[in-house]
């Protein structure tokens, strides 16, 4: 019985050998689905690329608007009594940012009874006031 079930075994092992590995095996179906799926993207993007390029056929054949664009833009070509300004964008200078000025150690060491402030520790910026001219009436 138990050479009976051998058999069985290695009958159905070779059975399935050419289901798991042998030329149209499921790996292979796998591989060949992904493979028509790339493709038919690839077709699907290069059939974009091909109606935008029969669409600029069809207007360079039909009308002048096409090609006048064609020969503003790649050529620099402008109309009779028309005036050509042309923009150039220059970088703006980086602006620095403020440098603070250098603090000084303090030499006085708050006593109990003065108030801390925290205005007490950062020296003031140098002021500038303008006052109206002075007019003698």
């Amino acid at each position: 019985m138990k050479a009976l079930t051998l058999v069985f075994v290695v009958l159905i092992a070779l059975l399935q050998y050419p289901l798991w590995l042998g030329k149209g095996s499921w790996l292979r179906v796998w591989n060949v689905n992904q493979q028509i799926s790339s493709q038919k993207e690839k077709n699907k993007t290069l059939k974009q690329r091909n109606e935008t390029l029969s669409a600029e056929v069809r207007d360079l054949k039909q009308g002048n608007a096409a090609i006048e664009e064609r020969a503003r833009s790649e050529l620099g070509m402008i109309k009779e009594d028309e005036v050509f300004y042309q923009v150039i964008d220059q970088p703006f200078p980086i602006a620095q940012p403020n440098q603070l000025p250098e603090v000084s150690p303090i030499s006085e060491t708050p006593t109990s009874t003065q108030a801390i402030s925290p205005a007490a520790s950062v020296p003031s910026t140098p002021t500038r006031t303008v006052s109206p001219l002075n007019t003698a009436p």
